[in-house]
C-alpha cells in the first residue's frame, strides 16, 4: 500500500466555502504523529466495543497490538472490520481522523521486529517488545499485532474553516 494515492474529496455539505482538502501526505503525517487512537470493533452479538490504544503507522497501514484473549482480539476473530479514530476533544480547533479498514494479523517475525522498533521509537522504552513465534512479548504477556490498511479515511477540520474530507483508497 506504500505509495498509494487515494482519491480525495472535500464534502461541500459539511465544509466552509473557504475550506480546502488537505493533501493525503498531511493526513498521513497526523496519523504517524498521533499518540492515542480509539478502536471500534463489533462483538459477536453485534454490539460495538470501543477502547483506546497506541498505534504506529508503517508501510501504508496503522498497526496496533492486543492480548489474544482481550475483547478486541476476540471480536476481530469473528469480524475483522475496524474503525480507528484520533484527534482532539475540542469542537473548534484541531483535526480529527477516522480510518476504516480490515485488521489483518501480522505474524512474520521480521516484520514484527521492524514494528517493535517503531513502537519503541515512538513511545519510548516502556513499549519495548521482544519478538518470537509471531507475537510481541512484553514481560510475562504476549500480544497479537494487526495491520489496518485504510479503505477510507475521513478528516474533520475543526474551527475556521470547518471541513470534511474523504480519502478513498482503491
Amino acid at each position: 500500500m506504500t505509495g498509494t494515492t487515494p482519491r480525495t474529496r472535500l464534502d461541500p455539505r459539511y465544509s466552509d466555502p473557504a475550506a480546502t482538502a488537505p493533501p493525503w501526505p498531511e493526513a498521513r503525517r497526523l496519523l504517524t504523529e498521533a499518540e492515542l487512537f480509539w478502536i471500534s470493533t463489533v462483538r459477536p452479538d453485534g454490539r460495538p466495543h470501543v477502547t483506546p490504544l497506541p498505534a504506529v503507522w508503517s508501510d501504508g497501514a496503522l498497526h496496533f497490538c492486543t492480548g489474544p484473549d482481550e475483547r478486541k482480539a476476540r471480536n476481530l476473530a469473528e469480524n475483522p472490520h475496524v474503525v480507528l479514530t484520533t484527534g482532539t476533544n475540542t469542537w473548534d480547533r484541531g483535526y480529527d481522523l477516522v480510518v476504516e479498514g480490515e485488521a489483518v494479523r501480522v505474524a512474520d517475525d521480521g516484520a514484527l521486529r521492524g514494528l517493535a522498533a517503531a513502537w519503541e521509537a515512538k513511545y519510548g522504552r516502556f513499549w519495548h517488545f521482544e519478538v518470537r513465534d509471531g507475537y510481541f512479548h512484553h514481560g510475562a504477556g504476549h500480544a497479537v499485532v494487526y495491520a489496518v490498511a485504510p479503505r477510507t479515511v475521513f478528516g474533520f477540520g475543526k474551527g475556521e474553516p470547518f471541513s470534511q474530507t474523504r480519502w478513498r483508497f482503491a
